[in-house]
């Protein structure tokens, strides 16, 4: 079901040949790079943010609130996973082809894409991400959506997908990230304090067990009243 308009009359692909004609300009050095920029090089990025935002978020002095902070985290690519598979039948029931397929003249940076063109995987999962990481933290949730946005532009840039594909990508990320948030942090929250309690395990969901609480302690110890250097030697 070819459900979209692609007319060159259309202001979709207007936009298309307009984002893509910067690409016709571009010097071979700058197209590679947006090639791997585009396919590879931002969905890294964002694993690495999520690596870094949950590292910062098991740094939390309380168990319960490093759990819940790491368990917004994960989901933030549970999140990318669940909206890829909600995103298969879409494309199947869709089944718009990709613009190179239907349009002269442009400039395409990678081949092999050969499946259908809305909605956009890459633009979805970014997306996803972006949003989940903006429910875990806001700082990195910025930075993630910022990623995301630059990932939808390389998409058309790069000649294979219409921008519309990449803001139904967008639409289908945001809203998978954000309506199964509740059920997904009442599933992961308790798992994550359970795996907190556990032995080695533990350093994936809170820091403090071997860092955070014996200093505490130390320094309890330390300030109570009638103790000295002999008690604590003791």
């Amino acid at each position: 079901m070819a459900g979209l308009d692609d007319s060159g009359s259309n202001p979709d692909v207007s936009l298309l040949y307009d984002i893509n004609g910067l690409a016709e300009d571009a010097p071979g050095w700058l197209a590679r790079t947006m090639e791997f920029v585009g396919e590879y090089g931002l969905l890294l990025a964002l694993v690495l943010l999520v690596v870094w935002c949950w590292w910062g978020a098991r740094g939390r002095a309380v168990l319960d609130d490093a759990a819940s902070s790491v368990a917004a985290v994960v989901w933030a690519p549970l999140a990318a996973g669940i909206a890829v598979l909600v995103n298969v039948p879409i494309r199947g029931f869709v089944e718009r082809p990709r613009p190179f397929e239907d349009h002269q003249g442009l400039r395409v940076l990678v081949d092999g894409k050969t499946d259908y063109s809305f909605v956009s995987d890459h633009a979805t999962l970014a997306m996803a991400i972006g949003v989940g990481l903006f429910v875990a933290n806001r700082k990195f949730g910025i930075a993630g959506i910022a990623l995301a946005a630059a990932e939808g532009f390389c998409r058309v840039f790069m000649g294979v997908h219409y921008p519309t594909d990449v803001v139904g990508g967008f639409a289908l990320g945001t809203a998978v990230a954000l309506l199964l948030s509740p059920l997904a942090m009442a599933l992961l929250t308790p798992l994550a304090k359970a795996v907190g309690r556990s032995g080695r395990a533990s350093r994936l969901v809170w820091a403090g067990p071997g860092d955070v609480e014996p200093v505490a302690a130390l320094t309890e110890q330390e300030t109570a009243p009638g103790t000295d250097e002999r008690d604590l030697a003791a």
